[in-house]
This record gives structure tokens, sequence and C-alpha cells, in this order.
């Protein structure tokens, strides 16, 4: 037996879950080889399943073949399930994090020419990703939380997603998960050839209401604490980001005394935790943001890595409309480059939310004050419209930063450089390459992509201002944020 984490030498992941499910497949067929007829067709295993209407009542045809189909599909979901469990070695693995070796190896020579090109003329200064996020499970005391539906077989679809999650994560056990994600994250964005400066995220609960917590659709909480907490660790690295949901009774309070200690970035996911941008009771809220003149990064678009059912409306852009004219400094995450939203100029009409999302750019009142990050616009599902209209856009790229969305970047099925080089804004010949990154870096590999896809007709990249500060969302000083008392760690 192999320890957990260990690779099966002679294959790739991939390799291993098909012959999982060769094997689970032989298995499960040799369970039926005793019976007289089989159950149904292996090819349709629903078939006997369906009620079949006769004299106007709906029966099941064949009860004992209908009971022989329900064991057979409970065994073979089973079967999917314990692959999918299974750590680094199959279809997690596939799906999530797809790596070979370490960000420290020594990547080939067309992996590092492409690297060196991406990065050939943004100068000396500071590079910023304005968009990642710090996860953990509450292992070492962190104060973080997940959902104990998110790791519950007993909710077999959000399990699953959260263990491919927890495999791009690239972290192996799960005893010591937060001070291993972590380190993680921390050795990957010293893979950068130069330094980078990371916007690290809180994420608060899900508020009703009245107030109170909402246990039950809070997927992920990370505390404010934890994240001044990384960023004092590190100073050199990260930018706290703190959450606070405007339902919460001190939320105000909140913000003063973390603005107080020199924090100057919110991160709201509105369709995730109940937050209405165009409430007027948020109001009191708006103006102390801008009072303490913090940059409010809002998700806007749908939303599909946490639970929003029923919510998705909380991520149309225009309903950020009430924090613009109030005077708060927005960043709209995504471009909005996912799903639809009520068109609230035009009403019962529905729009996609990058349409309302190139509506809101495009509003000369606000310029200089609505901003828009490019995270996760390169993934199959997004595509193709919002990234290639902001390749067509450079009047647009003036006010867009870079974002990488980590960890998403390392979820292996979110990318298809396949679909980008068939769509045009990919050279054939850096795929090999950037697969490469991807396998040692995926942080690395998510910022090499974005400067090297172009227009199709004309060549054109995305700006390098993009990837700089914006002098307009400048993080707070670093000796308020990093009080010398309390500063720890190497400082970066």
């Amino acid at each position: 037996g192999l320890r957990p984490g260990e690779p099966e030498l002679g294959r790739t992941s991939t390799t291993r879950t098909a012959v999982s499910f060769s094997k689970a497949w032989k298995n499960f067929r040799a369970l039926f080889q005793g019976l007289e007829k089989p159950p149904c067709s292996f090819s349709n295993p629903w078939k006997t399943l369906l009620p079949v209407k006769t004299k106007g009542a709906f029966i099941i045809h064949n009860p004992q073949s209908t009971i022989r189909n329900l064991c057979l599909i409970a065994l073979t979901f089973l079967c999917l399930l314990g692959v999918a469990s299974s750590s680094h070695a199959g279809l997690t693995d596939w799906l999530g994090g797809d790596f070979r070796g370490g960000p420290a190896e020594a990547l080939s020579p067309a992996a590092s020419a492409l690297v060196a090109r991406a990065f050939a003329d943004l100068g000396d200064a500071p590079l910023v990703d304005y968009h990642a996020h710090l996860v953990g499970t509450g292992a070492d005391g962190t104060g973080a939380a997940i959902n104990g539906a998110k790791t519950s077989w007993w909710h077999p679809i959000e399990s699953t997603k959260a263990r491919v999650f927890l495999s791009a994560s690239g972290v192996q056990k799960e005893d010591h998960f937060d001070a291993d994600y972590l380190a993680r994250f921390v050795q990957l964005a010293r893979g950068f050839p130069r330094p980078l400066k990371i916007h690290l995220l809180a994420l608060d609960h899900n508020y009703n209401d009245d107030g109170t917590i909402n246990t039950e659709k809070t997927d992920f909480y990370m505390p404010n604490e934890r994240v001044v907490a990384v960023a004092r660790q590190y100073p050199g690295l990260f930018v706290p980001v703190i959450s606070v949901h405007p339902h919460r009774p001190d939320a105000l309070a909140e913000l003063d005394k973390w603005a107080a200690q020199g924090v100057r970035n919110i991160k709201w996911l509105p369709n995730a935790q109940n937050i209405d941008p165009a409430n007027p009771r948020h109001d009191a809220f708006y103006r102390k943001l801008r009072e303490r003149q913090m940059v409010l990064l809002a998700h806007v678009g749908a939303e599909g890595a946490v639970e929003a059912a029923g919510a998705q409306e909380l991520g149309n852009p225009l309903r950020l409309r009430r924090a613009l004219e109030a005077g708060v400094t927005v960043i709209m995450a995504h471009c909005a480059s996912r799903g639809q939203s009520a068109d609230l100029d035009r009403p019962g009409a529905q729009a996609d939310n990058f349409e309302l999302f190139l509506r809101m750019m495009d509003e000369p009142r606000y310029r200089g004050q609505l901003f828009a990050d490019i995270s996760a616009m390169a993934q199959w599902n997004r595509l193709p419209k919002p990234l290639l209209t902001v390749l067509q856009r450079p009047d647009l790229q003036a006010r867009l930063v870079n974002g990488s969305d980590y960890p998403m970047p390392a979820i292996n099925c979110t990318i298809s450089l396949r679909a980008l080089t068939k769509l045009g804004v990919l050279d054939a010949a850096d795929r090999a390459p950037l697969k490469e990154i991807y396998q040692r870096n995926p942080l690395l590999f998510d910022f090499v992509l974005k400067r090297v896809v172009h227009e199709p007709k004309t060549g054109a990249r995305l700006a390098r201002e993009i990837f700089l500060q914006k002098p307009q969302l400048a993080g707070a000083p670093t000796s308020a944020t990093t009080p010398p008392l309390e500063r720890k760690g190497d400082g970066s």
C-alpha cells in the first residue's frame, strides 16, 4: 500500500482514475453474473425504474428488476464516491490539483522562455494580485470554518466539490490544513521571478435579515483576525482584505476597528452572504466606507464555487449603483462574466451580467471610482465573449486589475487550454509550456496565461498596467497594517 500522497510510479492521475473505474465496473458486472436475466441493460440502468402509464394509472412494470437496478445504481454510486475520495490518486486530482513536482523545481527551456516573455515588459513597478483567498477548516485554531455538509458523503455533490477544491490547494492531509495551505501559498508566491503583492481575502458569514448568523447557508468562513494576522506575518507579500456583513449589529464598529489599524480593503460575496447592495439599509455602511476611504471588492455575476441557490440576483452588477452613488470606490470581481440577471433599467427583461457590467463601466460618472478585476475570465465556462471583449477594448483595460482568485486557477477542470487555442486567443505552441507551468506552480500559471493571451486578429495583449499597482487603489501603509510590536516572520 502507498502512503497518502505517494505517487504510483509509472501512472498519471488520469490513468489511475481510468483503472479504478475499469476495475469497479468489472466487479459490479460480476455481482450480477449469477442472475438468470440481467436486471436491465447496462447501457441504461434507469430504464426499468421509470413508471409506465397503463389504463390511466402509473405502475412500475417490473418491481423485482427495479429493486435490483436500485442496488446496482447504489453500488455504482458508492464506487464513484470511493474513487472521488481517494486522496491525490484519482478523480479528485484529475479534476482538482493535477500537479507534477513543486514550484522550486526547474522548468524546461520552453516553459522558462514563456515565463520570461510574460514578465519582459513589466519593468520594476510592484505587481499586484487583487483577489486571492485564504482558505481554512479551523485546524490549528485559526477560527476558520467549513460547513459540515461540504465534507459529508450524505451530501455527495457538495462533498465531491469540496474534495476537488482541497486537492487543488495542494494540501495532502487535513489535520493541519490551515497551516499547510498557507505554507503552500507562500511557496507558490515566492516562485515568481519578481516580488508580488497579494490581496488576501476574508469571508464573513451568511447573515439573516435580522442580523443573526445563518450557519446552514454559510459554506466557508474566514475571520478577519486570521487574514490580518497572516498579512502581519508576511508584510512584504500579503495585504489584508477584511469581510464585514452589513447586517451585523456591530458592522460599523467592525469597520472602524480595522480601519484604525490601516486596513483599506473589504470583500463582499453578495450571492453567498445574503447581501443586497441596492438595499437602502446599507447607506450608513457605505458612508462609513467612504469616510474611512475603504475600497469594496464585490463579487458580481453568478456564483458557482459556494452555495448561492435562490440568491444569484444579488450578484447583479446594477445593484452596486447605490454604493457608487454614495461615493464608495468599487472593484467588480470577475467582470461579471457569468450568468444573467434582471435588467433593472428595463423592467421585466433579463440580460447577461457581462452586458450589465459593461453598461456600468461605460457610465462616465463612475470613471475613477469603478474598477474590475479579471479573475477567472479565462475559465472555459466564462468563454468566449467576456475575454474577447476585454481584449478588444483598451479603454476598459485602463480600469482593470489583475486577480488570480487562487486557489481557483489550481482546479484543473476549470481551464481548457485547447478551448483557448480554438478561440484564437492562445498560440498552440504555448499550450505545452503552460501545462508544465501549471503542474509546477498554478499561481504563476494563471499570471503567465493572462500575459500571453491575445486578441485573435490584432494580436493585442492585455495592457501591462492591469498587473501593476493602481494609484487609486493603493493599499494601506505598511506601518499601519503591520505594527512593529506585532510583526512576525521574515517580512516577505
